[in-house]
């Protein structure tokens, strides 16, 4: 296999999560912060690294100053009536996840789901969805597809066991909250105060 450069890499997952971003819709994405902005409280959980990209928006919220927790910490509270969790989960069907949604739901929570897969266990259930293409897109010309081809093998994705869903999950959260910065008219020293201090 030809050797590329880690450079060259970043410019095609970049260009990758360009085409997934033109892809997200506009009215899935505003429902999400409707419902982020209208909770008691946010949970958030995810399994493998999905659940370190939920653990990232869970601080994130925090900075923002709304209540958040990360589902399966010690301190986290019991989920009530009123509260949305939000699920980064790219198969939507991870049994872990799934059963801690569907209790949640059962209790009155909102689900949001972060997702590849809306038709799914998890998808069946929630209140919103945010879809995330995670299929690769059709090279533009042949020599475009032979370089791809070249650099990626024959494989679905490129990025190894679903990077570019938890990629493009991470800079979605972190574009919902410069969104919700903006709603909230929060400037950067507010969620500077709310930074670590102990580190």
């Amino acid at each position: 296999m030809e050797n590329h450069r880690v450079q060259e890499m970043m410019q095609l997952m970049a260009s990758k999560i360009r085409a997934i971003s033109n892809g997200i819709s506009d009215a899935d994405v505003n429902a999400f912060i409707d419902e982020l902005l209208q909770a008691k409280r946010i949970y958030v959980m995810g399994a493998g690294r999905s659940g370190l990209v939920a653990k990232s928006f869970a601080m994130r919220l925090m900075h923002l100053g709304l209540q958040s927790y990360v589902v399966g910490e010690t301190i986290t509270p019991a989920v009530q009536k009123g509260d949305a969790i939000v699920v980064f989960s790219g198969s939507g069907k991870t049994k872990s996840i799934a059963d801690i949604a569907e209790t949640g739901k059962e209790i009155g929570a909102h689900i949001c789901l972060i997702t590849s897969n809306p038709d799914s266990r998890i998808g069946n259930i929630a209140d919103c969805k945010v879809i995330i293409e995670s299929q690769r897109d059709d090279a533009r010309d042949d020599a475009a597809e032979y370089e791809i081809r070249q650099m990626l093998g024959d494989h679905k994705s490129f990025a190894p066991l679903g990077t570019l869903f938890e990629t493009a999950s991470l800079i979605l959260s972190d574009a919902v909250i410069s969104r919700l910065m903006e709603i909230t008219k929060t400037d950067e020293s507010a969620l500077k105060n709310r930074h670590a201090n102990m580190e």
